[in-house]
């Protein structure tokens, strides 16, 4: 559940604007201006009939591979039953195709349909357009600077463990 503020009219205060160094308060005010990204983000690209499961199968067979229905079910956390309902959506889309296994023709590996990644790219495409658009829009070129010299700090908590 998303338990970040409706209120998307305010930006969150930096430290700058009266916001806070305390790494507990920072983290709160970090978790909504992300959040409310995040949620802008998934704003600019159709597709947006696909499920969050849905769209995290689709993201790990387009990072690993193709894969067998039970091999995703485990990594995605869930019942086999549950992901062959995903599964079956997804072929219902045209956006996942099954095909042998050659390694033991009795598996099915499932893989990204041509529709699939296109989706993915003009996807990508219109979050990046919307994106820099938005930070050309509403920043200073001081302000531009600034960002800049986060995005490797955002990387870095990003990979904590």
């Amino acid at each position: 559940m998303d338990d970040t503020p409706a209120d998307d009219a305010a930006p969150a205060p930096g430290p700058a604007e009266g916001g806070s160094t305390d790494p507990a308060a920072l983290a709160g005010e970090l978790r909504v201006a992300v959040g409310r990204l995040v949620r802008k983000l998934r704003e600019q690209t159709e597709g947006g009939d696909l499920t969050r499961s849905q769209t995290s199968v689709l993201l790990r067979i387009e990072r690993d591979g193709p894969a067998t229905a039970t091999v995703l079910a485990r990594a995605e956390g869930i019942r086999p039953q549950s992901m062959a309902k995903i599964v079956g959506a997804l072929q219902d889309a045209g956006l996942v195709v099954g095909s042998p296994d050659p390694q033991d023709g009795r598996k099915t590996l499932l893989g990204l349909t041509t529709a699939a990644r296109e989706q993915f790219r003009t996807g990508r495409l219109a979050k990046h357009d919307w994106l820099t658009q938005a930070i050309g829009a509403q920043l200073s070129a001081e302000e531009v600077a600034r960002l800049a010299s986060c995005t490797d700090l955002l990387r870095r908590i990003a990979q904590a463990p």
